[in-house]
């Protein structure tokens, strides 16, 4: 049992925890039977894609997004900043960002407006138990005073998140127990100063905890370990740091061991439905995990030479896949292009990262 919870409305988490990717309401390929069978403890879903698809009054319609995805754990909500700012740099006429908030044309026509007091209203509404600010997110290879700019407006933007959500918790009369937490996300980029900067001003402005902003990865994939490893030391240790898009294995070892508790990522998911399965190569539940990864490695069940291969994906693994079927038989499957190969993949790939994650956590 982890020495640290993190206490929410719908469920405690025990840290460290991997949340896998849920964008739009869903974790592709599995249900949430499948996510309690993996010991997921907690989903990520994200503002920008939900307010799109199946969008705002279905979503209120039906109860919240516990009752829209049948599952009865903690759920997170991200912003949607970082998705604007992507979408935005690779099409600046697809919309814009000013101090009031983004505005944008994810499909050239229906024009979306995101403001931070409307992000809180959406994902409390939504009935996530941890909101996440609206940030302007930043590149890291962006200049200096832009880097600048991001930080000013994601302080200013995280003070109106607060503000409109101790609102609706005082008008919903909420107590501890009952009350979503609030996440802030520390911009700045590359820069020390800014960082520096964008932590101080949220710590003053109190939250429930914070998150790493913008890229954690250099242009070669690699970590950007200084920088991760600084934002983690400018939070005082009790309030729990998410390191956004983070999922790597590797690189999730690397971030506990900075202190980092919360990880989410599209990554073993989407690794799993093209047919890239993260394999522990001995026990994880005694072996040493670095952060330089030769503690697990890819097996690819396409592969010819898997054909007949008669034992499970991993013989360390307990999840359905491999409790049940063989490695031929999900050779069989990604041959044949079945929906079921998705579906036993991705449960696979979650099972990896959980029990990643209670090996971490000891």
């Amino acid at each position: 049992m982890s020495e640290k919870t993190l206490h929410l409305p719908h469920g405690t988490i025990d840290l460290p925890a991997f949340l896998p990717d849920g964008t739009q309401g869903v974790v592709r390929s599995v249900g949430a039977e499948d996510l309690e069978a993996c010991r997921v403890s907690a989903v990520q879903m994200n503002v920008y894609h939900l307010m799109q698809r199946p969008g705002t009054s279905t979503i209120q319609a039906v109860g919240g997004l516990h009752r829209l995805a049948g599952w009865t754990r903690p759920i997170f909500t991200d912003s949607g900043g970082f998705q604007v700012y992507s979408l935005i740099r690779q099409n600046p006429k697809a919309g814009s960002i000013t101090d009031r908030g983004a505005t944008f044309r994810p499909g050239g026509d229906r024009k979306y407006i995101l403001t931070p007091e409307k992000s809180i209203q959406l994902q409390f509404s939504y009935g996530s138990d941890m909101l996440i600010c609206l940030d302007d997110c930043t590149g890291p290879d962006d200049p200096p005073e832009a880097q600048a700019e991001s930080v000013r407006r994601t302080i200013k933007w995280a003070a109106e998140c607060k503000r409109a959500y101790l609102q609706l918790v005082e008008q919903k009369k909420m107590g501890e127990a009952e009350r979503p937490r609030l996440m802030a996300v520390i911009q700045g980029g590359l820069s020390r100063e800014l960082r520096e900067r964008c932590a101080g001003a949220l710590l003053e402005i109190g939250f429930d905890a914070f998150g790493y902003g913008g890229w954690p990865l250099d242009a070669r994939g690699n970590l950007l370990e200084e920088m991760v490893g600084l934002v983690r030391d400018l939070v005082p240790s009790q309030f729990p740091v998410h390191a956004l898009g983070i999922g790597h294995p590797a690189s999730v070892v690397a971030c506990v061991g900075m202190g980092y508790e919360l990880f989410d990522s599209t990554m073993p998911t989407r690794d799993a439905r093209h047919g890239r399965l993260l394999v522990f190569t001995r026990d994880p539940r005694n072996a040493p995990l670095s952060p330089a990864g030769d503690w697990f490695t890819y097996l690819y069940p396409g592969d010819d030479k898997h054909v007949k291969a008669a034992g499970p994906v991993s013989p360390y693994c307990d999840c359905p896949a491999c409790s049940r079927y063989s490695l031929a038989y999900l050779h069989h499957l990604f041959k044949i292009n079945d929906a079921l190969f998705s579906r036993l993949a991705t449960i696979h790939n979650l099972r990896f990262m959980t029990m990643l994650m209670e090996r971490l956590r000891g």
